[in-house]
Order: structure tokens, then sequence, then C-alpha cells
């Protein structure tokens, strides 16, 4: 809508470009796919005891569908015309399948298969400050919801649907910013930036409101600038506003799902994991924390008595010797 007033949706025939707008995005998820099969089958042959779960490797061939879905016929001739289409795609693109990859641990995956020299440079650069800071919770909130203004309160979006590289660019953008806001949030895989859960908690409630202000504000006409007629603009914003909650949800879900609370121990100065057996869990007679801490250390411990007290038994001062006088 541009000043109250609604426009046909221009680039319908955008669909129509060009046998490489199917085969680009196909071979694209299917080499991405064949890759994390192969890494997934490596990482069962190089470590067999460890292996690799197969409800990792179905989530993330799950995400590579939904995408293959999302740049496909017949989703993507309907986006190309119709702007509800273009808001199920969105969905797709920029928040459903970027979950799916997410849970799918690509960079454990990777980390587990890669040479030792590789998996230390990788770990570092995960640790390095730009990752550090582009990988927090915040950062990728404002990465991927905080530019669906930019998108569709501005002539951005009409914009892109003349341009197919620009076009392109807008659905590399919701994927890579998806994931990187599902990896922050909840993701399996190592984040050095990440918060705890109480905090990532807070910035997934922000992200559900920023979703249904700006499909709020979509349905009634106000500040968007998208030339598409009402009835379009007003299911685009149906659809944001309901997909987009069951997307947060989900997110939500798969977050508490890997939460592990932290339990104190009564008289414990640090925080202390409870763990099952054999995960971590000290010996028998080493049980005692004082005791393990103290060897630790290389400091003496007294080991705890266990049983009643012993009395104290008072010392008898000795008895001096008796000198013999002989007549």
């Amino acid at each position: 809508m541009d000043g109250g007033t609604h426009h046909t949706h221009e680039g319908g025939g955008q669909g129509a470009g060009g046998a490489w707008e199917v085969l680009l995005p196909a071979v694209a998820v299917a080499l991405v796919a064949a890759g994390y099969l192969l890494l997934a089958g490596r990482a069962r042959a190089h470590r067999p005891a460890l292996g690799w779960t197969p409800w990792r490797t179905a989530s993330f061939l799950g995400g590579c569908a939904l995408s293959a879905v999302a740049l496909l016929p017949p989703v993507a001739p309907f986006a190309h015309g119709d702007f509800r289409g273009h808001m199920v795609q969105h969905l797709l693109i920029g928040m459903y399948a970027p979950l799916a990859l997410a849970l799918g641990a690509p960079v454990t995956l990777l980390l587990r298969t890669l040479p030792a020299a590789r998996a230390r440079r990788l770990t570092a650069l995960l640790h390095s400050g730009p990752v550090r800071v582009i990988g927090h919770p915040v950062t990728a909130l404002v990465l991927s919801t905080g530019t669906l203004p930019v998108l569709y309160f501005t002539p951005l979006f009409n914009a892109t649907m003349g341009q197919p590289v620009l076009h392109w660019a807008v659905h590399a953008h919701f994927l890579i910013s998806g994931c990187l806001f599902a990896w922050a949030v909840a993701g399996p895989d190592p984040a050095p930036a990440r918060p705890g859960v109480p905090a990532r908690l807070v910035v997934l409630g922000v992200a559900v409101a920023a979703h249904a202000t700006v499909s709020q504000l979509m349905y009634g006409g106000f500040l968007i600038d998208v030339h598409a007629p009402v009835a379009q603009v007003r299911g685009g914003a149906e659809i944001m506003y309901y997909g987009g909650d069951i997307a947060e949800l989900l997110l939500a879900a798969a977050l508490v799902a890997t939460w592990r609370p932290v339990r104190r121990r009564r008289g414990a100065t640090r925080p202390v994991r409870h763990e099952a057996p054999g995960a971590g869990q000290l010996p028998a007679p080493l049980a005692d924390q004082g005791q393990w801490q103290a060897r630790l250390r290389g400091a003496p411990h007294r080991t705890r008595r266990v049983g009643p007290p012993v009395p104290h038994v008072p010392s008898v001062p000795p008895v001096p010797p008796v000198r013999q006088e002989h007549p």
C-alpha cells in the first residue's frame, strides 16, 4: 500500500524468467544435503562409539526440504504473483527451515570430522570477537526481525520484485539471519557468546512482540509500502501473525528441551550440575568434594572419621625411678 492506495503486485512473470531459477536453488539444496550426509557418515566411521544421532540428520534434511519447498514451484511462482505466497515463502525461508537446520548441529558435526588442526582453527574462529558479537542473540534479533520494517515499510520490497539479484539477496538474508537467530537462541552447536536461558527467553519474547506489531500494522494498512491488493496484504499479514507465532513456539520448545538447570548444593558456593552416572561423576572414594578439591590443589586433607567420637583419656605423668641405697 502506498499512500492508502493498493496497486497490482509487480514482477508476477519473474517466476518464468528462466530455468536457472529452478535449477540453481535445487542444485544448491541438494549439494548442502549431500555434504551433510557425507560428514555424518564420516563421523560414524571415524568414531563408531560416539556416532551421530539420526534425529539430527533428519532435522537437517528436513530443513533442506523446507528450503526447497520455498524456493521451487509451486510456492515460488505463487510468491511472485501473490503477496500471500510471498509471506508463506518468507516464513519457510526465514523461520521454519532455519530452526530445522540449526537443530541438525552442523558445526558440531564439522568439528567431529575435521582434522585436529583445522578443528582448532574453527574453534578459535567461534571464540573470536566478531563471531561473538554476531552470534549474540540480540544481534541476531536485530538482523532477522529488525529488518522486517526496512523491507515492508520502505520501497525495498517493491524494488525486489523487479530486480532478480536483489530478490535472491533478500532470500539469502532471511535464511542466514534466521539460522543465526535459531543458533543463538536454541541451537545445540557451541556458541561462546550465548547468555543464559532466561535472557534468551526475553529475546525470544521481543521477537514475538515485533512480529505481532509488524503484522498488525500491515493488516491495518499503517506505514506499509507494498504494491498489492488489500486482500492480499491482509491475508499476508494474517499468515505472518499466526505462522510466526507457531514458529516461535517451536523455537521456545527447542530452547526448553535443551535446558539443563544448574542446581546448588546446600552450603556450596558454586553451582553443581547433576549429570547421569558415568558422565563425569567422581568415583566413590573421592565423592567428598572437600577431599577431591584438596587433592587437586596438592594440599593435605584430613580424613573424616566415621562413627562415634573416641573419648579423651588424660595422660599420666611418668613415675620417677626410685634410688636404692646400699648399706
